[in-house]
C-alpha cells in the first residue's frame, strides 16, 4: 500500500490549474505545443499583470497614509514597471501613463 495522497493531490492541481488538459480538440502535435505555450503566456501574463497592480496598490497606500516619501519612492519603483509592461503590450500605453499622471497628481497634492 503505497500513500498516493500527496501525488494524487499535486496531480489535481495541475488539472486543476492549468488549461492545456482543458483542449480536447488537440490530436496535432503541433496543435498541442501551442496548446501549451499559450498556457505558459498565460501564466507568464497573469503574473505580471499582478505585479504591475501590485506596484500601483503600493503607491496608493503611500498616498492614503500621507506618507510622501514613500510615496515617492514607491512611485519611482512602479514607474518603470508600468512603462515595461506597456512596451510589451500587457497593458496598454495610455492606460499606463493615465495612471502616472494620477498618481503624480496625488502625490503632488501631498504637498
Amino acid at each position: 500500500a503505497i500513500d498516493r495522497s500527496g501525488w494524487l493531490q499535486h496531480n489535481f492541481a495541475l488539472f486543476h490549474y492549468t488549461r492545456v488538459w482543458s483542449h480536447p480538440l488537440a490530436n496535432i502535435k503541433s496543435a498541442k505545443k501551442r496548446a501549451r505555450q499559450s498556457e505558459q503566456r498565460r501564466m507568464r501574463n497573469v503574473s505580471a499583470r499582478s505585479m504591475v497592480r501590485t506596484a500601483i496598490k503600493k503607491v496608493v497606500t503611500a498616498i492614503e497614509a500621507k506618507d510622501k516619501a514613500a510615496a515617492v519612492a514607491a512611485y519611482a519603483a512602479a514607474e518603470p514597471v508600468m512603462d515595461r509592461h506597456a512596451s510589451r503590450g500587457l497593458i496598454h500605453k495610455n492606460k499606463a501613463n493615465r495612471h502616472k499622471s494620477r498618481l503624480t497628481a496625488h502625490i503632488k497634492a501631498l504637498g
